[in-house]
């Protein structure tokens, strides 16, 4: 097929600021996770499938399923109104827990 550029797992972009590895990314409707740490303005390579533990909101609770969303000043939440969905709970986490396991999309 000569259309095809690749899986889209792993993609390069330019970090839009200073980045740790493992760090959770979102450039527009892009959602993943820095392989790598990158400064602000160098490439960047973000996983965008997978499932990854991550820190939440300690106050929400996630049973396995439940939606995921993602706010740039909370990190993981179960709050939809203003956050970016970026998958669903692959583990239970409880109310007062630090992380949850999810699998973006």
């Amino acid at each position: 097929m000569q259309n095809y550029t690749q899986a889209g797992n792993t993609l390069t972009i330019t970090a839009t600021a200073d980045t740790a590895s493992g760090a959770p990314v979102q450039v527009g409707k892009l959602f993943g996770f820095a392989q790598g740490a990158a400064s602000a303005g160098q490439p960047l390579d973000v996983i965008t499938t997978g499932v990854f533990t991550a820190s939440k909101v300690q106050a929400d609770a996630f049973a396995v399923g439940d939606a995921v969303y993602y706010s740039a000043a909370n990190g993981m939440t179960a709050t939809a109104d203003g956050n970016t969905e970026i998958g669903y709970a692959t583990e239970a986490a409880a109310a007062g827990t630090a992380s949850v396991s999810v699998r973006i999309r």
